[in-house]
């Protein structure tokens, strides 16, 4: 018996299919509690007469509160498991989601948003260190991106969801819809996804092994290169989706409906690359499909600040430059999500934990400068996802580049 896990316990593996499912189901939490609610913006502001910077921070809390919450559940994972972190967080998830539907104010949804953040936290910990659990890392993304796939059609329905649902029973409706959603997360897991994890570290929440592996994967250039280019590429998406909805509704006009359907072009486009990405992996190694991905998010990126510098204000000049950037965000994520673990099968937990917080901490901090930035314009926002693009790009080709995964070799 080694020093930091008891004795292995046999895991009989899920079909490749299972598996993907229940991705698609845990990581598409997070286009659900961020894309299907943004159409409600806007009337939870006017409702519940609150002002801009405290309606943005119903987006920032959850986004603070699932970073942190990530360094508690990935140890926890670790060392009890991963049906009882699941079970757990989606419970906590599915009941903070009705709360949210019955707040009276901003302040009590801003409270329910930290709950349903540090929920969803666990969740998504645990689906990026299951597919660690089962697979080595080359064949993880390959898995991770067939679940993406997954999330890509939940995160094209969600926000055209939401607007339908915004739009004909107001902006609580949207809450009820998220929470029956995770209803059906939970009872999945619970009926049809069993454990894997196939040994349990007794040591996991032990404060000396618990610095140790930190500062251990933290030195890893494997793990900072991934890490970097998964919080780069979800930085430039996260200000789209914490800013499009001010930008689209009131600097472009659109109506909650034909600004579901905008997004939903977005997700059409990220579902296309997760599809792409596959076919590059087979053909270039992860690191030839990130090197041509991050290629196409310079191109959104770059070409949505040019317009806007120009002083281009209509729905195309958003809307074409921000398909191409999902396009790459549809390589970038699977890739680096499995990418992250990779080099850590007995520390998957505590690896996808602090990949997690670095990419919900650089979103947080991006969600807050863009909260005082906007200004009744595109530009702050076609500036912020250009800025993204330059770090996809530059993290994509140097670092990713130089060290990858330590058993592949470059394309």
């Amino acid at each position: 018996m080694s020093a930091t896990s008891p004795a292995a316990t046999a895991v009989a593996r899920p079909a490749d299919l299972i598996i993907a499912i229940a991705l698609a189901l845990l990581l598409g939490l997070q286009p659900v509690s961020t894309d299907l609610y943004l159409p409600a913006l806007p009337g939870i502001k006017t409702e519940l007469g609150a002002s801009m910077v405290a309606t943005q921070q119903t987006m920032a809390a959850l986004l603070l509160a699932f970073g942190f919450g990530q360094l508690v559940w990935g140890p926890v994972a670790d060392r009890f498991g991963r049906r009882p972190v699941l079970l757990v967080s989606l419970s906590a998830y599915l009941l903070s989601s009705l709360a949210a539907a019955a707040a009276a104010d901003i302040q009590a949804l801003i409270l329910t948003r930290i709950v349903q953040g540090a929920a969803m936290s666990g969740a998504v910990v645990v689906a990026r260190a299951m597919v660690r659990d089962l697979y080595q890392p080359s064949e993880g993304m390959r898995i991770m991106s067939l679940g993406m796939s997954g999330l890509g059609l939940i995160a094209l329905s969600s926000p055209l969801l939401g607007g339908l649902v915004t739009g004909w029973f107001g902006w609580r409706a949207s809450f009820v819809t998220i929470a029956l959603i995770v209803l059906g997360a939970l009872l999945f897991v619970a009926l049809r996804l069993p454990e894997t994890i196939r040994e349990r570290n007794p040591h996991a929440l032990q404060p000396g092994p618990l610095l140790q592996g930190w500062a251990r994967i933290l030195r890893h250039p494997t793990f900072l290169g991934w890490s970097g280019l998964t919080a780069a590429t979800y930085g430039g998406l996260f200000l789209f989706l914490s800013g499009s909805s001010f930008v689209y509704m009131q600097v472009l006009g659109l109506s909650a409906t034909q600004y579901g359907l905008a997004l939903c072009s977005s997700s059409v486009a990220y579902l296309a690359g997760t599809v792409v990405c596959r076919r590059w992996l087979v053909r270039h190694g992860p690191t030839g499909a990130v090197r041509r991905a991050a290629l196409i998010s310079l191109a959104g990126g770059l070409s949505m600040a040019a317009l806007a510098l120009a002083g281009v204000q209509t729905v195309w000049a958003v809307l074409l430059p921000q398909l191409a950037y999902a396009f790459g965000h549809g390589t970038h994520q699977p890739c680096g999500q499995a990418g992250v673990v990779g080099p850590f099968p007995q520390q998957a937990g505590m690896a996808s934990a602090l990949s997690g917080f670095i990419l919900a901490a650089t979103a947080f901090l991006l969600g807050q400068w863009l909260g005082g930035a906007l200004d009744g314009t595109t530009r702050p926002l076609a500036c912020g996802v250009g800025a993204a693009s330059v770090a996809v790009a530059l993290i994509g080709w140097t670092a990713v580049q130089r060290h990858g995964l330590p058993t592949e070799k470059n394309a």
